[in-house]
C-alpha cells in the first residue's frame, strides 16, 4: 500500500489543495489531492529536472 505525504504548507480550508508525494518501487510518485487517481511517476532524473525548472521559473 502506498503511503502518501502532504506538505505542512497545504492550502485550502480542508488542506486539500496540494501535491502529495509517495515513494514507489523505483520512482517518486506525485499526485494532486483533488485528483488522487492521476499519479505521475518520476525517476530521480525527472525529479531533478522538475525541481530545477521550478527553481528557475517560480510561479
Amino acid at each position: 500500500m502506498i503511503q502518501w505525504q502532504k506538505s505542512t504548507y497545504s492550502g485550502g480550508a480542508a488542506g486539500n489543495e496540494c501535491v502529495e508525494l509517495a515513494h514507489g518501487e523505483d520512482e517518486l510518485l506525485l499526485r494532486e489531492s483533488d485528483a488522487p487517481d492521476r499519479i505521475l511517476p518520476l525517476s530521480r532524473t525527472g525529479v531533478t529536472a522538475l525541481l530545477r525548472h521550478l527553481d528557475a521559473d517560480p510561479c
